[in-house]
C-alpha cells in the first residue's frame, strides 16, 4: 500500500469506518468489459478481492457497491460476498452514497471508499478514506489517501479491505493498553 498523502489522526480514522463502498469495473475488476455473443455483459473477478470484502462484512462493516453501470452480474458477486448495499446505475455516486449514509446514520468522517476513475471524484474527495488501485487515472490517484501496490481487479481490493481490517486490530491495542 502507498501512501499518497500525509493524514492526520490515521489510526483514529481507521477505527472510525464503519462503511467501506466500491466501484465495479477497475477496482473489483481489471475494466475490461466483455459481451458475449448472446450481448451479455461478463465480467472478472478477483477471488482474493472477494474473500478481503467478505471478511469486511464479516467483522460487521457495511459494505456497499456504487457502480454508474448495471449489470446482473454485480448483483450476482455482490450476493455471494455478502455485499448487502447496491446502487448500479448511479449517474450521481454521491447521490447513492448520501442516500446509504442516511439510511444507516452515519457520516463521511465513517466512511472509506475505492474508486479508479473521474465519476469518483465526487465520492473519493470528501471521505475520512481514499483509496484507489495502482492502475486508476491520474487525477484518482492524486486525491486519494492510499494507492494500493496493485491493479484493479488483481488484488487490489485484498490490499485494501485487509489495510481497513488493520484498524480493528489497532483499535483492540488501544482498549487492551488502556
Amino acid at each position: 500500500m502507498i501512501q499518497n498523502q500525509q493524514i492526520d489522526n490515521l489510526e483514529e480514522r481507521l477505527s472510525n469506518i464503519k462503511l467501506v463502498a466500491f466501484d465495479v469495473d477497475g477496482v473489483m475488476t481489471n475494466g475490461e468489459i466483455i459481451y458475449s455473443e448472446s450481448g451479455e455483459e461478463l465480467k472478472i473477478f478477483n477471488a482474493k478481492d472477494g474473500h478481503g470484502t467478505f471478511m469486511l462484512a464479516h467483522k460487521g462493516f457495511l459494505t456497499a457497491i456504487i457502480t454508474a453501470r448495471q449489470s446482473s452480474v454485480v448483483d450476482r458477486r455482490a450476493k455471494d460476498l455478502n455485499i448487502t448495499h447496491v446502487y448500479q446505475g448511479a449517474k450521481n455516486k454521491l447521490a447513492a452514497l448520501e442516500d446509504l449514509m442516511e439510511k444507516h446514520n452515519i457520516n463521511l468522517s465513517q466512511v472509506a471508499y475505492v474508486g479508479d476513475d473521474m465519476p469518483d471524484v465526487c465520492i473519493l474527495e470528501r471521505v475520512s478514506l481514499a483509496f484507489c488501485p495502482n492502475d486508476a487515472a491520474k487525477e484518482i490517484k492524486n486525491i486519494c489517501h492510499f494507492i494500493s501496490s496493485k491493479d484493479g481487479g488483481k488484488g487490489a481490493v485484498r490490499e485494501i479491505c485487509d489495510f481497513i481490517l488493520s484498524g480493528i486490530i489497532i483499535k483492540l491495542n488501544n482498549e487492551i493498553s488502556v
